[in-house]
């Protein structure tokens, strides 16, 4: 059986694919790389004492997987056009699965880490390619509910992954964390190659180095840079060399973009208002979510002094409940449109986080699960269906170009949401222990998260104002179709 080496295929009828096999293919495979990405962070301290290193070097498996990711998604737009849709995901899955082999057995940290790296190759190949199979197969009446099965997987992996990590950890050995994910990566390989078919046209355009030079040295020193910025200080010369010489660097990449005949990464996507409209408010809200997503198990472990395993039980049923609305919020969406959910979403995000900016340290689990879960229900009404309405106003020829752009600002902006987040909870401790001279750290850590949270609360807000200006799209090629019937 061939992997996708088959001829060009040209213009397919895809109206008669069976659509639930590929879809399922492509979510078994995302399930299994978005989970791995969360089960790894609860067995730092053990992995700590295994190899006998610090904090700050056990956070490179971190890092490098951003890192890669970062650099590697808008490569993506090109790759798509120069291998088919069997031979970019089994591909991916392959380099997955062979990075999870690596760092299962990893002797020493070194092996460990490039085990990760190669895990982050293939996630970075994946995300994008299940995004843009799925704007092929489905009409943009459909793609919500389709959107929507993505948006269970990449929504309730990060939920049950530490909390599965915590249980996994306590009680057998953090190489298990691998061992677990080796068989369900060959399945996700072999059900691919049984059932996964060919969507795209390979028009196999011209490969510019300097393209490809320019968008790895950009998004990879903005990444890194933001990344390194979060373990140590703004005022730190990488830091500031990084984001510096990455912001120039994308500068000349996209004023390149605009010279080519073929971009790598066709700019011109966002000649599209509502795509551009879109995008800007899922990097905001990004940043804002992730105020939450990295204060809220600092603020569980460290001051009200819960067990890993406890925090993630606690953060548990707001993910779980994340995962299942995001199909009923795409059926909704196919319905009603972006505004019926985008705009309650972002309201019920500027409540939760605007509570939880009032944080105390007396605060019970119960409250913390309530504004979890109220926040939860608001991200799951405003992602899929703000991701489907930007990308709906593409032409076809745009949705490669398009999925890798929203992908790889997306994971910028996760770099930077981090970095700004842990900066401004660090400095408010500073602050509080400076200006009250109380030098306990459960109260100096709140008054840090208390400011983390505000600034989140600004950012919301911003998002919810620029949720008013999103309407529901179609394609110029789809009006013209239409108007051809």
């Amino acid at each position: 059986m061939d992997v996708g080496m088959a001829s060009k295929p040209s213009n397919i009828d895809v109206s008669k694919l069976k659509r639930g096999p590929i879809v399922t293919a492509l979510i078994i495979g995302a399930f299994v790389a978005i989970l791995n990405e969360t089960l790894l962070n609860i067995a730092f301290p053990d992995l700590m004492i295994d190899f006998n290193i610090e904090a700050t070097t056990v956070q490179w498996l971190s890092t490098a997987y951003m890192l890669v990711v970062g650099i590697l998604v808008p490569i993506t737009a090109l790759l798509q056009q120069w291998f088919t849709t069997r031979q970019m995901f089994i591909g991916a899955m392959v380099l997955f699965l062979a990075g999870t082999i690596i760092c299962g057995v990893a002797p020493v940290f070194g092996v460990m880490l490039l085990g990760r790296v190669i895990q982050a190759l293939g996630t970075g190949l994946m995300l994008p390619v299940l995004m843009n199979t799925i704007l092929i197969i489905f009409p943009p009446e459909n793609r919500g509910a389709a959107m929507g099965m993505i948006g269970l997987v990449i929504m309730s992996a990060p939920a049950i992954g530490p909390t599965l990590s915590g249980l996994i950890v306590d009680s057998l050995d953090w190489r298990w964390l691998f061992y677990l994910i080796i068989p369900l990566a060959a399945f996700s390989i072999i059900f691919a190659l049984i059932f996964l078919k060919n969507v795209t046209d390979l028009t196999k355009p011209k490969v510019s180095i300097l393209s490809i030079l320019l968008s790895s040295i950009g998004f990879g020193g903005v990444v890194y840079g933001f990344s390194r910025a979060g373990e140590h200080s703004w005022s730190d010369p990488t830091v500031i060399w990084c984001i510096v010489i990455g912001v120039v660097t994308l500068i000349l990449f996209v004023i390149y973009q605009f010279m080519l005949k073929e971009p790598m990464l066709d700019m011109r996507t966002f000649k599209f208002p509502m795509f551009s409209l879109v995008t800007v408010l899922m990097l905001i809200m990004m940043m804002a979510m992730f105020s939450t997503m990295i204060m809220l198990p600092l603020f569980l472990q460290n001051a009200l002094l819960m067990t890993a395993l406890s925090a993630g039980l606690v953060m548990m049923p707001g993910g779980i409940l994340n995962g299942l609305m995001a199909p009923i919020s795409g059926k909704l969406f196919d319905k009603y449109g972006p505004r019926a959910l985008i705009i309650p979403g972002l309201i019920l995000m500027v409540i939760s986080i605007f509570l939880f900016s009032q944080v105390k340290s007396t605060w019970g689990g119960g409250y913390v699960i309530f504004l979890h879960v109220l926040m939860m229900l608001g991200i799951s009404m405003v992602m899929m269906p703000a991701q489907t309405t930007g990308l709906n106003q593409l032409p076809k020829r745009y949705y490669a170009h398009g999925t890798a752009l929203m992908n790889t600002l997306t994971q910028v902006a996760g770099a930077i949401g981090t970095a700004l987040f842990i900066s401004i909870m660090s400095s408010g401790s500073k602050d509080y222990v400076a200006s009250t001279g109380d030098t306990n750290p459960i109260e100096a850590m709140v008054a840090g998260l208390h400011d983390a949270f505000f600034v989140g609360f600004i950012l919301a807000i911003i998002a919810l104002v620029v949720s008013f200006f999103v309407k529901r799209t179609t394609s110029p090629q789809e009006d013209k179709q239409e108007g051809a019937a």
